[in-house]
């Protein structure tokens, strides 16, 4: 018989550090940490605040008044967990578990959580467990009790992670060891997948934003499909793909993504480039923007800043997709439209109500044929199977028939040229 999962009470703290270079508002902050808690089930958040501080204090982050302050207050509401919304050394961690008799998560941790409690193919989740363990190595001052568990989150909330045991550094390493040799089994296979979409003549389309913008709510709305879209931050993990037919356009391949946030953990980064390699291999990015959030603008640029250290550059064609128009006032909405109606590469759309979406879909297609070259080719009256599959694309511009074949002129693209090179 299972046991219910127990609700951990969890306080979330935000450092304001004064003089930092932050970008965002310390209570937008705050908010989208409190977010990134709720994403776990096992979370229960009792409170937050922000914590006004002059300069980090080296061994307990917070000053003594402080930290008594915040203990009190951590006891009266019978708090287990703290999340910290930022970097915290493993120095600064035992100290405060220590001082507050609670366990301590920093931002790093508390992603890592998630994205182990999301991550569902079999890449996923050999990308998170050695994110983790890389993340941990420098903090041997826990239970390795993850590395046992089938599935479910890392272990750090929850679970008998209280004994404190010392990891030694070689199991580690020799568990990463073993990991990569996983993973790079599962890459080979991924890789043998995408050159064979490569084939596929359909251009891909990828979505790609900040998380929680509304990239799956878009891409449910457009394929039909059942994708998880929750107002929930990482509430996709892993890339989803499907073929789309666009209303009076091409049939592309749509890809909806894990959502981008700031601070992303540098392992992560590393850890899910071959997931976001969709990204790169794309004829086209969709940006999807949550127009109504106060922070949209930061949002934005935080998505360009991890896009360019993918190696996407500035020369990849993009558009951007101003969603959730739906929830702005009339005179806000008006000004966006005025915008996107003066920007070919903007389009104001929601993914909720469909409103836009005509004209997003017209761009796409516009987008895509830019893509495409004129060529002539000859064809032997012997070589119908070629000329069938040029007219079932729709690529043929124009065809006489001469004494030796036929003669026509093709418009298409370069996934189309190297498909039908393979005939």
């Amino acid at each position: 018989m299972e046991h219910e999962k127990q609700v951990t009470r969890a306080w979330v703290l935000h450092p304001d550090i004064y003089g930092s270079d932050q970008r965002r508002e310390a209570s937008f902050a705050l908010e989208e940490a409190v977010s990134l808690a709720d994403a776990l089930a096992e979370l229960e958040v009792v409170g937050s605040n922000v914590v006004r501080l002059s300069k980090p204090h080296p061994g307990m982050l917070f000053g003594s008044g402080k930290i008594e302050e915040l203990g009190a207050l951590f006891k009266a509401n019978e708090v287990e967990l703290v999340l910290i919304d930022g970097p915290v050394t493993p120095v600064q961690q035992r100290n405060l578990e220590k001082a507050w008799k609670v366990k301590l998560l920093d931002r790093t941790g508390l992603i890592l959580e998630i994205f182990s409690d999301r991550a569902r193919t079999r890449e996923g989740v050999l990308q998170v467990e050695m994110a983790a363990l890389s993340y941990q190595r420098t903090r041997l001052v826990r239970a390795w009790t993850h590395l046992e568990r089938q599935r479910g989150g890392l272990g750090f909330v929850g679970g008998p992670g209280e004994t404190q045991i010392e990891a030694d550094r070689r199991a580690i390493d020799d568990q990463l060891v073993r990991l990569r040799r996983q993973l790079s089994k599962v890459v080979k296979t991924r890789e043998l997948h995408r050159k064979s979409r490569a084939k596929v003549p359909f251009p891909i389309v990828a979505l790609v934003g900040y998380t929680n913008a509304g990239k799956s709510t878009l891409f449910n709305h457009v394929t039909g499909a059942d994708v998880m879209a929750k107002d929930m931050l990482f509430a996709t993990l892993d890339p989803t793909m499907r073929a789309v037919h666009l209303p009076d356009g091409p049939e592309v391949i749509l890809s909806d993504t894990v959502g981008f946030i700031s601070d992303l953990p540098t392992e992560l980064v590393a850890a899910f480039r071959a997931t976001l390699e969709e990204v790169l291999a794309a004829d086209l990015i969709l940006h999807v923007r949550d127009i109504a959030h106060p922070d949209t603008d930061v949002q934005a640029e935080d998505v360009q800043d991890i896009l360019n250290s993918l190696g996407v550059g500035s020369g990849a064609k993009q558009i951007e997709v101003w969603n959730k128009i739906d929830l702005l006032d009339a005179e806000r909405r008006e000004a966006i439209q005025t915008r996107a109606d003066r920007d070919d590469a903007i389009f104001a759309v929601s993914a909720v109500t469909g409103a836009g979406l005509d004209e997003l879909f017209a761009a796409i297609t516009t987008a895509l044929d830019a893509d495409r070259t004129e060529e002539t080719l000859h064809l032997g009256f012997a070589e119908g199977k070629k000329r069938a599959w040029l007219f079932k694309e729709g690529v043929v511009e124009n065809e006489e028939q001469g004494e030796d074949g036929f003669t026509l002129r093709v418009r298409w693209t370069a996934r189309q040229a190297r498909k039908f090179e393979g005939l």
